[in-house]
């Protein structure tokens, strides 16, 4: 199991009118499983290449659902060669509620576990 966490990006994100003119913090955390290859170790895979499929997910904004994010990440590491599963967090600090809030997060898990 692999782990990035607490990737930070400001893209303009979100389905308000201000969202899409005005970039914000966003976070994602991404956990991949690996499959083991033949002969080699089960949990090695280069970092650079979760960290660009997530930055290729956030670069194409204006993103308006974190839902979407989340799911987009997930489909792109499950894309790479050995990854079998993939469980994603997405987590926007300044949401537009009347009340305080740490942030609004959202997860999904597509694939397996070891």
């Amino acid at each position: 199991m692999i782990t990035l966490r607490a990737m930070r990006f400001h893209p303009r994100v979100g389905v308000l009118a201000h969202e899409a003119d005005f970039p914000q913090p966003l976070e994602v955390d991404l956990t991949v499983w690996l499959s083991a290859p033949e002969g080699g170790p089960a949990d090695v895979m280069d970092y650079r290449e979760l960290y660009e499929l997530t930055l290729g997910v956030i670069s194409a904004e204006p993103l308006r659902y974190l839902e979407t994010v989340a799911d987009e990440v997930a489909r792109r590491a499950l894309a790479r060669p050995r990854v079998i599963g993939a469980r994603v967090a997405v987590r926007k600090p300044h949401v537009a509620l009347p009340g305080p809030l740490a942030y609004a997060e959202v997860r999904v898990e597509r694939g397996r576990r070891r």
